[in-house]
């Protein structure tokens, strides 16, 4: 297959992808599009600040995890409680 075949191919993959899912769901390693997404508050400065994004992303499955007694419950109430106040709706999974 000629390379421009597969790039037409790959375009396409990815059009479709992007269709299906959005703008952003499929990203090209080394381009500097940077997409804005909305943040959900974690109720602590420094890891809204380490995320990078001011919190968890807006409309997205977070999967939170670590040891026993690290945190975890405490921080998805949080998260839950900072999407509240903002007459927001968020689900807390404990699987």
């Amino acid at each position: 297959m000629e390379v421009q075949q597969k790039e037409k191919t790959l375009d396409l993959a990815i059009s479709q992808i992007e269709k299906q899912f959005g703008q952003g769901a499929i990203m090209r390693m080394g381009e500097d599009t940077i997409i804005k997404i909305e943040g959900i508050s974690t109720g602590s400065i420094s890891l809204n600040a380490a995320i990078g994004i001011g919190g968890i992303p807006r409309g997205r499955i977070t999967e939170i995890y670590g040891p026993e007694s690290s945190g975890k419950t405490t921080l998805a109430l949080h998260i839950v409680a900072e999407a509240q106040k903002k007459d927001g709706y968020a689900a807390f999974i404990d699987a």
